[in-house]
């Protein structure tokens, strides 16, 4: 038999072959900008930090300002102090660039978009009690004075409100009581991080049948 002619494909078939090829390039050109977009970007993430930095290799009280706007969290809210303890930043009110990559790095977040979607992990954070006693000794260093050991009591208070204010339902009457007996036997009007840590062994299921308790502990943790 002849060997059969092979048939000459035809302007159709040329254009479906054609638009499949492109079909086929559009995916792996969409696929790879999806992938591009869900991986962290270190580029991104320094650009990021510049936007709030300035000039400077450190974001400061203006540029927090503006951070904290822009991810829709007062300054004043508790996760700002678990953003800080993920970055282990040293100083209240201050990121560095080193602080800025590292932290940011683990959180995979390089954009503002991308830490608003992760402030609901962040509050979690708290949940977890092993994070939160971490969390609690963190904010010591990271609320005093660089060059003082202990932590000024106004402070002191302030934070201890931020982490427990609302979740301890003693903490009102704990808060209370320190002022009381701070003033009543003229101690110092700060804390030592001895002390400030024994606070933490307060943090237990709590009612009414439990308040003399507390206040027994509390006043053996500032005398002792």
């Amino acid at each position: 038999m002849p060997p059969r002619k092979k048939r000459r494909p035809s302007a159709g078939d040329d254009m479906s072959a054609k638009k499949s090829r492109q079909d086929s390039v559009f995916r792996k050109h969409e696929s790879s900008q999806i992938r591009e977009e869900e991986t962290f970007s270190s580029k991104r993430c320094l650009e990021w930090f510049y936007e709030y930095a300035g000039c400077d290799d450190v974001v400061g009280p203006e540029g927090m300002e503006k951070f904290c706007e822009d991810i829709g969290v007062e300054p004043e809210n508790v996760v700002m102090l678990v953003l800080a303890w993920k970055l282990d930043a040293q100083s209240m009110g201050y990121f560095t660039l080193q602080e800025w990559l590292r932290g940011m790095g683990s959180l995979q977040c390089d954009s503002t978009e991308r830490l608003r979607n992760s402030l609901d992990y962040l509050r979690s954070v708290l949940n977890d009690s092993t994070s939160f006693k971490l969390i609690y000794r963190y904010a010591f260093d990271f609320a005093r004075e660089k060059d003082q050991r202990s932590l000024d009591l106004n402070t002191a208070k302030c934070m201890l409100g931020l982490l427990l204010g609302k979740t301890w339902p003693l903490f009102p009457v704990f808060n209370q009581f320190l002022e009381k007996e701070s003033t009543k036997n003229n101690l110092t009007k700060a804390l030592t991080r001895c002390r400030w840590c024994s606070f933490s062994r307060l943090l237990s299921p709590s009612g009414p049948s439990l308040l003399q308790e507390t206040r027994t502990r509390l006043q053996v943790c500032l005398y002792s």
